[in-house]
């Protein structure tokens, strides 16, 4: 029996790169994953193909979490189905690089809107349900953006210095509860986020990490799930970096 087991997790961005990782680490300890994409169908097709042998531990959901009346709606399925959640992790992101004089003000709003206004409607329903048990983990994944800044992230790099301050403010909001709130911060990882990087641009970020490689997915849903579980309990209002150094 593992510590998940019976309990019920919500991952949003469930599907691709971090976000199907992280959702195959809480199956494989036996937790519920009710897990949400975005647009792409036949990713989540592929992904519930893949997990057939966890039977109805794995249960996807299309919703956009920056559609605050979608995820309400979401939520009040899930409270009739399962009553509350015990974890809740905030993986969604996207990217739409430019320099910012240059941003079209749709590049800067939907980033903000899915990275950072739809951590905060996910969050908002989740402790909602976890107040009925006094008891939950919710975990933002965010960025070295956040402090560093790139040229042409300035919109992503806001969106994930918002995820950190809101984390900072609701896990003092929710302590009493036994609600514990923070964040992984992923470095460079291997997955389809930085796909669309120029070999030139992939060496030289390769460099600025001491550790000279970038790190995998399961590497960072290990940190998400020692967060997510009991020997965490007094961790809270923490960012916990998964960056090989940088």
């Amino acid at each position: 029996m593992s510590e998940f087991t019976g309990q019920k997790v919500v991952v949003t961005g469930a599907t691709r790169g971090l976000g199907r990782a992280i959702s195959l680490a809480f199956l494989q300890q036996g937790a519920t994953v009710v897990g949400l994409y975005g647009g792409n169908v036949q990713s989540a097709a592929d992904f519930q193909q893949e997990c057939i042998a966890f039977g109805d531990l794995l249960q996807l959901y299309q919703c956009d979490v920056s559609d605050y009346a979608a995820v309400e709606e979401l939520y009040g399925h899930i409270e009739q189905k399962f009553d509350t959640i015990d974890i809740l992790v905030n993986n969604a992101g996207i990217r739409r690089d430019s320099v910012l004089a240059m941003m079209k003000e749709d590049d800067w709003r939907r980033v903000i809107d899915v990275n950072l206004t739809g951590s905060y409607i996910m969050a908002k329903f989740a402790v909602q349900l976890m107040m009925k048990q006094k008891y939950g983990r919710i975990i933002f994944i965010t960025s070295p953006m956040s402090h560093m800044g790139f040229a042409g992230q300035a919109n992503y790099a806001a969106s994930k210095a918002g995820q950190i301050g809101m984390m900072k403010s609701l896990s003092k909001e929710t302590a009493k509860r036994k609600i514990t709130v923070n964040c992984v911060s992923p470095g460079f990882i291997a997955t389809e986020l930085i796909n669309d990087l120029n070999p030139d641009q992939l060496s030289e970020y390769k460099k600025m990490v001491p550790m000279r490689r970038f790190g995998t997915p399961a590497e960072v849903a290990d940190a998400v799930l020692f967060l997510a579980g009991p020997k965490a309990s007094y961790i809270n209002g923490a960012v916990l970096d998964v960056n090989g150094g940088l």
